[in-house]
């Protein structure tokens, strides 16, 4: 089962994102440290039985639906069966619409990943897409944004959008965005 982080697993848990991500990926340790005091962020793990990190998902939980940041099995636990069990645990906690960005297809571990999710009933919305730079020094990234359950509307789309833009990567932007 999964449970909210303890915070003295927050190294374990950064340590995991820097060798799971590039570096555009994800904020500087006091960057992501300090999200820990926002109350829609959060980060689900699963310990296992010596209360060591098996996986954790980093969770903004908005009104109408809930982002997924970060999601990762760590290395010594992949390929059983791990993943698909705590995402589809998340969802059904959740009891909204989910949605993550995925890279796009252009690499075959990028399209083994959007495969895994398809398998877990997430969906391709295919509207454009670039996640803005995670902190200042940071790249910005085209992306695909997948949803749970099924594709969202273009107006579902770009109220996602505009809530990750404004809320997660605190980019204020017109309406065009």
């Amino acid at each position: 089962m999964i449970e909210k982080i303890k915070i003295q697993d927050f190294d374990t848990i950064y340590h995991l994102m820097e060798v799971s991500f590039p570096s555009d990926e994800y904020r500087t340790y006091e960057e992501q440290k300090a999200l820990l005091s926002n109350p829609v962020y959060n980060i689900y793990v699963l310990y296992d039985e010596s209360q060591d990190v098996k996986a954790f998902i980093v969770v903004w939980e908005f009104n109408k639906f809930a982002f997924i940041e970060h999601f990762v099995v760590n290395p010594e636990h992949r390929n059983g069966g791990i993943g698909a069990n705590m995402l589809n645990e998340l969802v059904e906690l959740l009891g909204k619409t989910v949605c993550l960005e995925v890279e796009l297809p252009e690499t075959e571990m990028a399209s083994r990943r959007i495969g895994f999710y398809k398998r877990n009933n997430f969906f391709i919305n295919e509207y454009p897409y670039i996640q803005p730079p995670v902190s200042q020094g940071k790249n910005a990234i085209p992306l695909i944004i997948m949803t749970s359950g099924s594709k969202v509307d273009e107006e579902t789309f770009e109220q996602i959008k505009r809530t990750l833009y404004t809320e997660v990567y605190n980019r204020y932007f017109s309406k065009k965005v």
